[in-house]
């Protein structure tokens, strides 16, 4: 596979999300499954391994420790603190004594002495942005961590947070339906040299060209956290559904699955730019990191975004109750 710059680190252009083998999108898959996507990544060339204190609960960090902590030296390991699970309740917490707790229960469930990449999952708000990236700094010092990364967070908060310590990494959702961080972070990272994770980059399941009858959506797991989203709702979805159609033409000009064109487009967006997808099948998997050898014309890649953009997408990414939680850009209603 082509490799990226992730911060310090080269890795392979299509990294693995971990979320879904044990978060999010309903009853998770089995442990077993869960071992042979991982393992089957690794062996695909997949270097990039992306998971977070809060997926499961600490059940994915577990996951991932188990299986490819054998392997430590054959990838770069990335995880997230600042949101995690407390009494079965997921809890956004910032403080510096709470990162470093999570960091000493993440390198044991890892199965590690040090992540290479540590994100604050999400900026808590009622601590400055500076006390946590000083906790950060600190655990870099002490050899905990390599280097820092943020999520869904600001133009203005990854400055803020630079000064205090060099970002290695932002990472925040983006893909063909989800554009926000064209409109200014996307350009802070390139200023201050800050590698781009781009996670959901196939919609959420949306871009791949399965998800076509409300239906589907009403059958959606009670745990499945689309079931919120505004975008898979009533009206939304019905509207989005019609942008489906000249997407597949699309899909079918290009050579490539629907997945594929997705993916592929996020890497023709800029070298800077590294797709997180994440999968619970080893199909999908293999699938998409072929996207990688994916090469798009100027002229589709127009037409792509002219078909499926920031006016055309209906409907808002997150529920009010979420949207408040993050602080990226967004563009006016």
């Amino acid at each position: 596979m082509q490799q990226r710059k992730l911060g310090p680190f080269q890795v392979g252009a299509i990294g693995l999300g971990c979320m879904n083998l044990s978060h999010a999108y309903g009853v998770p898959p089995s442990p077993e499954v869960g071992e042979a996507v991982l393992l089957r990544a690794l062996e695909l060339g997949v270097t990039h391994f992306d998971t977070a204190a809060l997926y499961g609960f600490g059940a994915n960090e577990t996951l991932v420790g188990r299986v490819l902590g054998k392997h430590r030296s054959r990838y770069t390991l990335a995880s997230k603190c600042g949101m995690t699970g407390v009494d079965g309740k997921r809890v956004i917490d910032g403080r510096p004594a709470t990162i470093k707790r999570t960091c000493e229960e993440a390198l044991q469930r890892l199965q590690t002495d040090v992540i290479d990449l540590y994100y604050l999952h999400r900026w808590d708000k009622v601590v400055p942005i500076e006390d946590s990236m000083g906790a950060m700094a600190d655990l870099v010092r002490e050899g905990k961590i390599r280097s820092i990364g943020l999520s869904e967070v600001s133009a203005d908060t990854l400055r803020r947070a630079h000064a205090v310590h060099p970002v290695a990494a932002l990472q925040t959702e983006y893909s063909l339906w989800t554009r926000n961080p064209e409109i200014a972070v996307l350009d802070a990272c390139r200023e201050l040299g800050v590698s781009f994770v781009a996670f959901s980059p196939v919609a959420r399941g949306f871009l791949a060209g399965a998800l076509t009858d409300p239906a589907q959506v009403a059958a959606f797991e009670a745990k499945d956290i689309r079931r919120a989203m505004p975008r898979f709702q009533s009206a939304h979805f019905a509207a989005n559904l019609r942008l489906l159609d000249g997407y597949l033409g699309l899909a079918r000009e290009a050579g490539c699955t629907p997945a594929q064109l997705a993916l592929a487009w996020l890497l023709a967006k800029g070298t800077d730019i590294l797709p997180i997808p994440g999968t619970t099948s080893l199909a999908h998997l293999e699938e998409n990191l072929k996207a990688a050898d994916v090469a798009l014309a100027p002229d589709l890649v127009a037409r792509l975004e002219a078909l499926i953009n920031a006016r055309t997408v209906s409907g808002p990414r997150y529920p009010a109750a979420t949207q408040v939680e993050i602080d990226t850009e967004e563009f006016a209603a």
